[in-house]
């Protein structure tokens, strides 16, 4: 048995601090990859003050990850020493129920979270079953790709499965780690693209990353001139907003879709949707397969992460930068252990 160098938060919301563990034996159908990038996700920030009621501490987060193969289980598949995967919020799953059989291991009821029971990516090492382990192609930037592994995959998951077409109107609501990747993969699907954000200082980034037109959640007027237009609206928010206008962007057919954790019951009026045959809906990050669809077509248009930079030893910093709103858009830690 190994020790492995991390960063723990010893108590919930405390700082990170050096933490080692011992990484036991190698499971058959696991990988092991050496750690170069892994991404700060909010999904982090709440494992870290316990938002969730599921955090167990020493608390190693991460789960936007990306790195070598570095050891490979008796029963691996695909992976191969030396290969550059990434690996995000799922580590293993339990490859026999319905869900597995169907391509559909994001839905295991028994799958194995990264950073949930276990030491996340915040680790000079991590391991997973060989089927989370994915691939990175070689035209896409490795060192900016781990935001890829959750906030990329969360909102190019409803692209593919929501069967958005390229002829589509659609609406990101909230620019931000996740919204600002899902207007980079729409604009690049082909589609006519309007961005929804609190606040019209991020305007001009939104139309340099794709967006055709910007528009404040709070000027109700503005957003009222969208009315039945909408093919396709994708909540990338976590807080709650005026629903029914919002819905009422919406064409017939159309489809609001829930990616951000609103916490508080969403109030989603049942007329704006009989009367129009909208409706309202929400997933989980993708599979593997979504998932490599997604880094292929991202290595194809050259896309990836808005990021800013900074290393391991300096993860305190990078923490408090997110927890203050600053990201701009998406936060990368770079492995420098001694």
């Amino acid at each position: 048995m190994s020790a492995i160098r991390a960063y723990a938060a010893l108590s919930k919301g405390g700082e990170l601090q050096a933490f080692e563990f011992g990484s036991g034996e190698l499971g058959e159908h696991q990988v092991e990859v050496a750690v170069e990038h892994c991404g700060i996700c909010h999904s982090d920030l709440s494992m870290l003050d316990n938002d969730w009621g599921r955090t167990v501490y020493p608390f190693v987060p991460g789960h936007e990850i990306v790195g070598r193969v570095v050891a490979v289980g008796a029963q691996a598949q695909r992976a191969k020493l030396g290969d550059r995967v990434g690996v995000g919020w799922y580590s293993g799953a339990c490859m026999q129920c319905a869900q597995c059989v169907a391509g559909h291991h994001n839905l295991c009821s028994n799958n194995e979270e990264t950073l949930i029971g276990r030491h996340g990516g915040f680790a000079e090492r991590i391991r997973c079953h060989w089927i989370w382990a994915t691939p990175i192609p070689a035209g896409l930037d490795a060192s900016s790709a781990g935001p890829m592994f959750c906030g990329g995959i969360t909102v190019f998951n409803p692209i593919v499965e929501c069967g958005v077409k390229p002829t589509d109107r659609v609406g990101v609501i909230g620019i931000g780690g996740l919204g600002h990747l899902a207007v980079k993969f729409l604009r690049a699907w082909g589609c006519e693209v309007t961005a929804f954000t609190s606040t019209l200082a991020k305007s001009e980034e939104a139309r340099t990353m794709g967006a055709h037109r910007v528009v404040a959640t709070g000027d109700k007027k503005a957003v009222a001139a969208l009315s039945g237009q909408l093919d396709f609206l994708l909540v990338t928010v976590n807080v709650s907003l005026d629903w029914p206008v919002l819905l009422n962007t919406l064409a017939p057919h159309g489809r609001m879709h829930v990616v951000g954790a609103v916490l508080e019951p969403m109030g989603i009026p049942a007329f704006s949707l009989i009367g129009a045959s909208r409706s309202v809906s929400g997933s989980p990050l993708g599979s593997p397969a979504v998932t490599a669809k997604m880094l292929e077509f991202s290595a194809r248009h050259r896309l990836t992460p808005t990021v800013e930079r900074f290393p391991f030893s300096r993860v305190n910093e990078a923490i408090e930068h997110l927890r203050a709103g600053k990201a701009r858009y998406r936060v990368v830690l770079d492995a420098d252990w001694a």
